[in-house]
């Protein structure tokens, strides 16, 4: 390959080819014949092969395709069902002769062979419509994801989106979008979004279908990630329909269909804004100002050429800590919960509204050179206490600010690990498409690089995000953790001494807040059901009955919280969501923000030295 010489690279993939051909060919013909299955017997479909060998005769592999032809028409099966199901709850008379059973059965079975048939041709037309470029693309994205996961080669067309995104001028949904086997997955969503903002798409959700407005949803599995890309993109004001399994959800069949208005997501939907949040205690009521960051940005254009006025992060923060100093507040929360970075420039010049100058980031080329950045204007905007909210999907530039504020001791990071993207690309032009390369790594001023492990939090809050699924840690070929030598600079505080005290006030007040709680609990419980659900019965009811527990469990914790909260239960877990817009509940996402609020105030009053009153909360 180092050499140009691609033959046998294209050999394999005419014969991978092949394979995929014949595979969709026999999938067609048993359709041919009509399908036979009673969704009865013991037997059970692997959700994970990678540690399974290879078949090792045609037979083998025919029991293998067998079983996921079984799986798909009962996965069909059991949503024709349940929107009959629904559809019979609905009617006023839903009393049906032995005779229309069995008559729908029939057309039930038809229906599901014909959606079938539908599926495997259009893969089937997809393969053979593959172009010497497409099978370039995917060899090049091979060899590139072999040096890590942000190496990339894009072709013109992805060049071209990639600029597009850039300028954030790309009318969709506001979603980056993942290949997750046949599935496609959402791995984050664009602050300030139509996604983010329509509350109804999140991390870790499948999309298995895409319909325009005012048509069907087309099933899309198996379908290429480009190609799905294509189908939800479209002219700002538009509707487009997604079927989605929730990223929780233990079963394939358990999906709904949601719409977004599409929309060109603007430098000011990404603006960082503030609000106070007043905090109940028994010392009467508490003001705490939070601002949410949601990615570090700049209006390049405006500052090169000179604008006094140009948009930033640090700008628009700045504007944001001053309004909240004339209200008061007790302390500053900021959220940058989902601020997938940008700007490093922003973020160190942010860093230096809460510092008095002083290194914020080290970065070590491929070489082994070390350059270190920093703030190096004298004075600070705020001196007062800070907090510092994360999640799994903080990354890059904001794990530089995190553990810059944690390192210098100057407040507390509070929330879920962070994503661990300590590395630095840079793009580069070719004759054909550019590619993208990983040229060095972020390191703290402490030494630690926050690549792969990201920054631990110094109080950890349950997090909902699989870390096996989302962050650096999960991607293939990711670099490894390591460290430098440390640089010199001043400790504004001690924070870390009253980590005790504080954590034992969290946890008393995580159990008696029910959507902490419940935030919690629900984390346990995902986790145990990704423990347990490694495969699927292909047996109808016993497929029902392991999805129902599943969705007891859920549902259970879900009417603990809403009972807490003094709301009535739901029948159905999976409607949480809209139940909770539709009751006026505060949002499960304000759990977290609140509890940052109360530890700040914590942490104000250990530092000044101030005693707890015995139930003062």
């Amino acid at each position: 390959m180092l050499e140009g010489e691609l033959g046998t690279a294209f050999d394999l993939h005419e014969r991978y080819q092949q394979r995929v051909e014949e595979r969709l060919e026999w999938l067609l013909a048993r359709l041919d014949k009509g399908l036979d299955f009673t969704f009865e017997g013991h037997q059970r479909l692997a959700l994970d092969r990678s540690d399974t060998p290879w078949a090792s005769s045609e037979a083998e592999l025919d029991k293998l395709w067998t079983k996921r032809l079984k799986n798909a028409a009962l996965q069909l099966t059991i949503n024709r069902q349940d929107a009959q199901e629904r559809e019979a709850d609905n009617a006023s008379d839903s009393a049906d002769s032995a005779d229309s059973t069995s008559g729908e059965a029939v057309e039930q079975q038809k229906t599901i062979e014909e959606t079938l048939r539908e599926r495997y041709e259009a893969q089937l037309n997809r393969v053979r419509q593959t172009k010497t470029e497409d099978v370039f693309n995917l060899l090049m994205t091979a060899v590139t994801d072999t040096i890590d996961p942000h190496t990339s080669y894009m072709s013109p067309r992805e060049s071209e989106d990639f600029d597009i995104q850039m300028k954030l001028s790309l009318e969709g949904i506001g979603a980056l979008l993942q290949a997750d086997g046949e599935y496609v997955k959402v791995s984050s969503l664009v602050p300030g979004g139509p996604a983010e903002k329509a509350g109804v798409l999140k991390p870790a959700d499948r999309i298995i279908g895409v319909g325009q407005e005012g048509e069907e949803v087309v099933n899309v599995v198996g379908m290429r990630l480009d190609e799905v890309v294509d189908m939800i993109r479209g002219p700002k004001g538009s509707v487009v329909k997604l079927e989605i399994v929730p990223g929780q959800a233990m079963d394939m069949t358990r999906s709904k269909v949601i719409e977004i208005t599409r929309d060109t997501v603007k430098l000011e939907d990404q603006a960082a804004q503030s609000e106070v949040v007043e905090v109940e205690r028994d010392d009467g009521t508490h003001r705490v100002g939070v601002i949410e960051v949601p990615a570090f940005y700049v209006d390049f254009e405006a500052w090169q050429a000179g604008k006094e006025d140009y948009r930033s992060t640090t700008r628009d923060v700045a504007k944001e800590v001053k309004k909240l100093r004339d209200q008061n507040v007790e302390g500053i929360v900021l959220d940058l919960r989902n601020n997938g970075g940008g700007a490093l420039q922003e973020a160190n010049s942010m860093l230096g509204l809460f510092i008095d100058r002083g290194p914020t980031v080290q970065v070590r080329d491929a070489q082994g050179r070390i350059n270190l950045y920093g703030d190096t204007n004298s004075g600070t905007l705020y001196d007062g206490p800070l907090v510092v909210l994360v999640n799994r999907l903080s990354a890059s530039a904001s794990e530089i600010f995190a553990g810059a504020i944690q390192d210098y001791g100057r407040g507390l990071v509070v929330g879920s690990n962070t994503f661990g993207k300590g590395t630095v690309q840079t793009l580069n032009e070719l004759n054909q498409g550019q590619i993208k390369l990983t040229r060095a790594k972020f390191y703290r001023i402490s030494g630690d690089s926050t690549q792969n492990r990201g920054v631990a939090p110094d109080i950890e809050f349950p997090s909902l995000v699989d870390p096996e699924t989302i962050g650096e840690s999960s991607l293939d070929n990711a670099l490894a953790w390591d460290s430098v030598r440390k640089v010199q600079y001043r400790q504004y505080g001690e924070p870390r001494r009253f980590l005790g005290t504080l954590r034992q006030r969290h946890e008393q007040r995580a159990e008696e807040r029910p959507n902490f709680h419940y935030l919690e609990e629900r984390a346990e419980l995902a986790e145990r059901l990704r423990e347990q659900h490694t495969s699927v019965s292909l047996n109808l009811e016993q497929r029902r009955q392991e999805t129902q527990a599943r969705e007891a469990a859920q549902l259970a914790l879900e009417n603990e919280r809403r009972d807490a909260l003094g709301l009535e239960p739901l029948d159905d877990w999976i409607d949480s969501r809209k139940q909770d817009d539709k009751d006026d509940v505060q949002p499960l996402e304000r759990a977290p923000l609140i509890e940052s609020a109360q530890i700040l105030l914590d942490y104000s009053r250990l530092k000044s030295g101030i005693q707890f009153a015995e139930h003062d909360d």
